[in-house]
């Protein structure tokens, strides 16, 4: 009785073995982050993550879990540094507080165009602080645009540096977004990205700063009536892994990740410029009056931001070879 038992317990893990064999050779990396799943760099993820199925020959694939399903950015971090989670995407405001030198680029009007940016971001300097957060058990894999970042209000318009004044303004976790919104006389106020919309209702703050495409699939629009253009900041977001799951990979295995995210960066471009125009679009027409200020008054009041680096030698030279790129 105990042989013939044992023998169909054999047969039953042979039976599951044969059936589940070839999935169990995938490997599965789970990504979650914060961003509705009509977002266009949640749609670049979604690119990456059919580009390394197909790259890899069906052996890898990514689980994606979005709108803050896991936590919030912060949270996301810090599961990557302890390996409970593979990837995420962070603004690089928030990542600064894992690689501190990333806080160049949340610095105001740091990149003179979009073109500028990229060139920053594809080259030597972007790789380099990309790699910067190992460190801290988190390694970055490429960018992905997120736009020019402006801000937003409820109940008055932003068209000089002087409106600001005031203001309760919810930034990121960032001490660099902090310290831009005290240079222009308002009181910056740290939220969660998916607590704003109820924090805007409410009147915790008077207004936001994001870029077109977040603004707009966020419905914040809805609350908020204002959007001024006069695009402070262009602060990318950071796809990263957690070295824990990039070194449990093989090198072939990076490889092909490597790809896929770096193919990923070049469609989820794409799709933002396609976004923006479109978000623009939406929100006038939801009765949101866009603002084009003179940038001008809003360089000049920032720059102070960038003087308190001017005695730290990693960030002071960072800007130099940032604004020293063509």
């Amino acid at each position: 009785m105990r042989t013939s038992v044992y023998s169909l317990l054999l047969l039953l893990v042979i039976a599951l073995s044969s059936s589940c064999g070839t999935e169990s050779r995938v490997k599965r990396l789970k990504l979650a982050h914060g961003l509705p799943t009509d977002h266009p760099v949640h749609q670049g993820m979604v690119f990456m993550a059919d580009r390394l199925q197909e790259i890899s020959g069906n052996r890898m694939a990514i689980d994606i879990y979005p709108s803050e399903q896991l936590g919030s950015e912060r949270q996301c971090l810090e599961l990557l540094q302890i390996g409970s989670l593979s990837m995420t995407k962070v603004s690089a405001a928030v990542m600064e507080n894992f690689a501190p030198n990333i806080r160049v680029m949340s610095l105001p009007y740091i990149f003179r165009s979009r073109e500028h940016a990229y060139n920053v971001l594809d080259g030597e300097i972007g790789r380099r602080l990309l790699i910067q957060g190992e460190e801290f058990w988190l390694r970055g894999l490429t960018y992905f645009d997120a736009g020019m970042r402006s801000f937003y209000t409820k109940d008055r318009p932003i068209n000089k540096p002087e409106d600001v004044e005031g203001l309760k303004i919810r930034v990121q976790e960032s001490k660099t977004a902090i310290n831009l919104v005290r240079s222009l006389g308002g009181a910056p106020t740290p939220i969660s990205y998916g607590e704003l919309y109820t924090a805007l209702q409410q009147g915790v703050v008077d207004g936001a700063e994001n870029n077109p495409p977040s603004f707009y699939t966020s419905r914040h629009y809805e609350v908020c009536k204002y959007y001024s253009l006069n695009e402070h900041t262009a602060v990318p977001d950071i796809l990263v892994i957690g070295t824990v799951a990039w070194n449990s990979l093989d090198e072939q295995e990076q490889q092909w990740l490597q790809q896929a995210a770096d193919e990923a960066k070049v469609k989820q471009r794409v799709l933002w410029a396609e976004a923006e125009a479109e978000a623009l679009a939406a929100v006038q027409e939801a009765g949101v009056e866009v603002i084009r200020p003179d940038k001008t008054g809003f360089m000049e009041k920032t720059a102070v931001v960038l003087e308190e680096y001017k005695d730290d030698p990693s960030v002071s030279g960072l800007i130099r070879e940032i604004q020293a790129v063509e």
